[in-house]
């Protein structure tokens, strides 16, 4: 059998923060904000949340919908921008409270956004070689944006996990593709606390010209337009790019909707288009084709087109939604609170 999805999951914290309450603190319109970057809140983690902690909820519920035990998975990837240590894997941390230490190949990756992906694609093709049974993904972000920068309205917290397998496959993976260049749009040095951008260049040069370069090169591998995909899911650094290169490409409203959860979730950036495809396969019905195209900036796109089996509604059910945490109960933080959870507050020795 082609290998492929054997199960997944998502996670995101219920603490969230308004665009309202950001603009207020900063003196800015949070209309303008809104409007921009089709954005109304972000998830928050609590203070004991990390990347760690977010991947082991998503991909204990991807272990219940594959219906494996965690010392089935043969390799642990966790692709992050904010991995709770400098030095010591995530991905360790992982597989031990999954179960799936000793016997198990695991590192961590980072590709800013596109880490996650990244992870998927290693655990494909270790499966596809014959190498491990199961391999596990998984893109995780807590991304911080400095105080009153624009990336503050947008930077938020998620985790999304796939098991990739030869047995019990929920979604084949027909084609993989990447398309990367060196074009620095977001960066953060050693020891600096928040990433830098370079505004607006980030569009055109960098998102655009990536993600657009990956999915028309990915539907030309596979001789696949628009028309023959139920679903699509870019990265969404905000909700404004995705769905313009979907209009771009040819994608309607009704492919590219589902997995759209920027405006209420914000930027999850490892996990922001691997979170997108969880919605998808939600809903997904036997037969349905996904085109699923990352983005990472320094700068690259990865993409993968995925035909759901007719095992998916079997197991849909089998853990919690990503539109029903996403849309659920939600506990909003003023900015003070946002700040202390955030640890936005540095002090020096003098605790000033």
């Amino acid at each position: 059998m082609m290998a492929g999805i054997v199960g997944w999951g998502a996670h995101m914290p219920r603490y969230r923060v308004k665009v309202e309450e950001i603009a207020r603190v900063w003196g800015a319109s949070a209309e303008a904000y809104k409007k921009g970057l089709d954005v109304q809140e972000k998830s928050v983690p609590a203070p004991d949340t990390d990347s760690v902690t977010l991947s082991v909820t998503a991909a204990r519920r991807a272990l219940k919908r594959a219906g494996i035990r965690g010392a089935d998975i043969g390799a642990c990837y966790v692709g992050s921008e904010s991995h709770p240590y400098a030095v010591k894997p995530s991905g360790t941390i992982v597989a031990e409270a999954l179960g799936a230490t000793p016997e198990c190949r695991c590192a961590d990756f980072e590709f800013a956004c596109k880490a996650g992906t990244e992870g998927m694609a290693v655990a494909l093709g270790l499966v596809d070689a014959g190498m491990v049974r199961y391999a596990l993904g998984i893109g995780a972000d807590t991304s911080q944006g400095a105080p009153g920068d624009a990336l503050e309205y947008t930077a938020s917290a998620g985790a999304a996990a796939y098991i990739m397998g030869k047995e019990g496959v929920v979604a084949e993976c027909e084609h993989t593709y990447s398309y990367m260049t060196d074009t620095a749009d977001f960066w953060r040095r050693e020891h600096q606390y928040y990433p830098q951008h370079a505004g607006r260049f980030t569009g055109e040069p960098a998102y655009f010209k990536h993600v657009t370069g990956c999915a028309t090169g990915i539907m030309k591998k596979s001789g696949t337009k628009p028309a023959d995909f139920a679903f699509c899911v870019f990265h969404q650094p905000n909700g404004k790019f995705p769905a313009t290169v979907a209009k771009q490409l040819g994608f309607k409203p009704e492919q590219w909707k589902q997995g759209l959860l920027c405006p209420l979730l914000g930027n999850t950036y490892s996990g922001s288009s691997p979170m997108g495809l969880s919605a998808i396969l939600d809903v997904a019905e036997p037969g349905d084709r996904i085109l699923h195209v990352s983005y990472g900036s320094g700068s690259g796109s990865d993409g993968f087109i995925y035909r759901c089996t007719d095992r998916i509604r079997e197991v849909q059910g089998l853990a919690p939604k990503t539109r029903d945490i996403l849309e659920g109960e939600r506990f909003y933080l003023s900015y003070g609170e946002y700040v202390k959870f955030r640890g936005k507050i540095i002090m020096n020795e003098r605790g000033a």
